[in-house]
């Protein structure tokens, strides 16, 4: 394994941290003023509009897709240290790069599985940065962390799919920009096969009976970085056939195809947040003084920082490595990795994220600084993808075979 840059990530760095320098830093206080302004808290702000168009220009769009055809073409271990930059600032960076959540997911999807006519009508737009997409899978009355337990039904009509469920915490279902929902739901609910019974259907926004009734509040606040997080009923939504992706009972297998890559990316970005953390850790600490001297010279301060930045080493080391592997036996045999890395990254980010709040103060917790929103964003994702139990339980699974 060979983690050095290469010459084309090389040059991607210095573009991207340059643009975050010169462009997205300075960028988040005039977003929070403008989007204080807005009719709605959910319309974008004008400046993101000009982050994306800038990014475009310097050639820092849709580094995401392996495909040179529709992205940039990099492999993950090419676009791993991107994806870490852009968790510096993950209200403003990654949208700016049209590398967001849901959306990078979404369009991985249409790419892989989706027919000619759907990636013309939805693939197309999401990659120019034209729409917004959402993912609903996740259900307010069963645990869905068991992707089999879903609810939402997906029953054929003739030429027609009638889709009927409720479905919360829809990233991005907020934004007034989200024209597409990937809706998952059983087609075949008394399937003999519990893993055949799913479907994924492409639901427009605007289909009669797609209700998006509330935001979802995330530690009590509203997450712009996503477009919100929504509850969305859809009561007899009526989509044509060919909305269906790929074929019925294949949404499991699509699902999971999914969420490899979007687990990396969120490990790739939780690493950057990581980074911030520590380098606010370290302004706050030799700016401050407490009972005589600088925080920086007490030594519970020289551990948090110390134990900060041996962690994010390992982190990242285990992100890489991840990384290649899936560049190299492709994600089903970097399973292992995927789920450790699951496992580690988003808990030992709380970690730090949470020290740098305590060495903070009141500051830590307020809209002052990132910390707060950051620490929410990383906690969130302890659950997110899959709860981190599961990931667990399928880790242990996969090392005590080797005993048996």
């Amino acid at each position: 394994m060979d983690f050095a840059f290469d010459a084309r990530t090389e040059e991607l760095r210095g573009k991207l941290l340059a643009f975050m320098d010169e462009y997205v830093y300075p960028a988040e206080a005039v977003a929070e003023e403008q989007r204080a302004a807005l009719a709605s808290p959910w319309d974008t702000p004008a400046v993101v509009e000009e982050l994306k168009a800038e990014a475009r220009r310097r050639g820092l769009w849709n580094l995401f897709l392996p495909d040179a055809e529709y992205g940039a073409g990099l492999t993950n271990l090419q676009y791993a240290p991107l994806a870490e930059i852009t968790g510096r600032s993950p209200q403003l960076a990654p949208t700016a790069l049209n590398c967001a959540a849901p959306d990078t997911g979404n369009m991985e999807v249409l790419a892989q599985f989706g027919d000619e006519r759907q990636r013309k009508q939805w693939l197309e737009p999401l990659l120019a940065g034209e729409i917004r997409s959402a993912f609903a899978m996740t259900e307010p009355e069963v645990a869905s962390s068991d992707a089999t337990n879903i609810t939402t039904h997906i029953a054929r009509d003739g030429d027609e799919y009638v889709v009927t469920g409720r479905k919360w915490y829809i990233s991005g279902a907020m934004n007034p920009d989200c024209a597409i929902f990937i809706v998952m739901g059983k087609t075949d609910p008394d399937g003999p096969d519990i893993r055949r019974q799913q479907s994924m259907m492409l639901v427009p926004r605007d289909t009669p009976g797609v209700r998006v009734e509330r935001a979802m509040k995330v530690f009590g606040y509203e997450d712009h970085s996503h477009g919100g997080h929504a509850e969305v009923v859809f009561d007899h939504a009526r989509v044509p056939v060919t909305n269906l992706i790929g074929e019925e009972g294949g949404g499991f297998a699509i699902a999971q195809a999914r969420l490899g890559p979007g687990r990396i990316h969120h490990c790739m970005r939780l690493i950057g947040m990581a980074e911030r953390a520590i380098e606010l850790m370290c302004r706050r600490a030799v700016s401050r003084d407490a009972f005589g001297k600088a925080l920086a010279q007490q030594g519970v301060v020289h551990n948090w920082i110390a134990d900060a930045r041996v962690t994010v080493e390992q982190l990242r080391l285990l992100v890489l490595k991840t990384a290649w592997m899936m560049d190299t036996v492709g994600n089903r045999g970097a399973h292992t990795e995927i789920q450790a890395i699951k496992i580690a990254t988003p808990r030992a980010v709380v970690d730090i994220i949470d020290r740098a709040i305590q060495l903070h103060g009141a500051g830590g917790v307020s809209q002052d600084f990132p910390l707060a929103e950051l620490y929410a964003g990383a906690r969130t994702l302890m659950i997110a993808d899959g709860p981190d139990e599961v990931h667990q339980r399928s880790l242990a699974r996969r090392e005590l075979k080797k005993y048996l």
